[in-house]
């Protein structure tokens, strides 16, 4: 599977959502924007990074965000859904809704590190 193509990507995605027993999001506007994401960021730093979040290009500082991040798991047991709304359990539509604002749980320690990098104040 070439991670660098968009069907790729998508097969990528399907093959994370099958093994965690979660399923993608449905709204096509939605998931083809994040799978874009996915898609640039593998492209520009040569890892799927979050496309929801800041990426330093720096793979030791963003090893954490690498799809699926390290934080996925957790907020789809919380919430039901990713930080992105990319990845959602199984009973996500169940519930009545399209979509789930997730907190940040990227220690602000590691984004002060991107910041830092990168030159943002």
């Amino acid at each position: 599977m070439d991670l660098k193509t968009k069907e790729g990507m998508i097969q990528y995605c399907k093959q994370v959502a099958e093994k965690n027993y979660w399923i993608l999001n449905k709204d096509e506007e939605t998931f083809n924007s994040l799978i874009d994401g996915l898609l640039a960021n593998k492209i520009r730093f040569e890892y799927q990074s979050c496309p929801c979040r800041l990426a330093s290009g720096k793979r030791d500082l963003d090893r954490d965000l690498i799809c699926p991040c390290e934080y996925a798991p957790l907020d789809v047991k919380e919430f039901g859904a990713c930080y992105c709304n990319l990845y959602m359990a199984q009973n996500f539509y169940e519930k009545g809704v399209d979509f789930v604002s997730i907190p940040e749980r990227r220690p602000l320690e590691l984004e002060k590190k991107v910041m830092e990098f990168l030159g943002i104040e």
